[in-house]
């Protein structure tokens, strides 16, 4: 009888470089890309995004959770994963509030975190089980509700607050 297939579709060890690299490139295009000139501060497309009424959130925690599915793909474990989640879960949750969330997602860096999250996992990955991939999927299926909940909100939201001032 022939090997059964794997339970979830790993990156070879090969291709673990490239991938982090990819990684990495969309983590600082998300946390860190725009340095402000003169000083250290930097920031990148994920408070600009944030910025975005309704979506932008959404399209961040997206962005984010791509991170998080290749570092599962990678053979994370759960626990590592849990981290990862998260940071992305404060994320999400924290900048949805208006302007504090905004300054919030300029000092909050979770796809860096992420990364780094992601590169110590690697550095000594047998001392870990991986995650299967129910884990996986129910932390996928779990950031998708979060977003959900991130874009409906303010529709709500604006909805009450339209007939609060409309009188319908």
């Amino acid at each position: 009888m022939p090997d059964s297939p794997p339970r979830f579709s790993m990156i070879e060890p090969d291709a673990k470089a490239p991938t982090l690299k990819r990684l990495r490139q969309l983590s600082r295009l998300l946390d860190n890309v725009i340095t402000i000139p003169g000083t250290k501060i930097g920031f990148g497309l994920d408070p600009i995004l944030g910025l975005i009424p309704i979506g932008g959130d959404f399209l961040g925690i997206m962005f984010s959770s791509y991170i998080i599915l290749e570092a599962a793909r990678l053979g994370v474990s759960r626990a590592t994963l849990g981290k990862m989640v998260l940071n992305v879960i404060i994320d999400g949750l924290v900048g949805a509030v208006p302007v504090l969330g905004d300054f919030f997602d300029f000092a909050w860096r979770a796809n860096t975190n992420n990364i780094k999250l992601l590169e110590e996992y690697l550095k000594f990955p047998s001392e870990q089980k991986s995650a299967d991939r129910w884990f996986i999927f129910a932390v996928l299926v779990g950031l998708l509700l979060i977003s959900i909940v991130l874009v409906a909100l303010p529709v709500i939201l604006i909805r009450i607050l339209w007939s609060v001032f409309t009188g319908g």
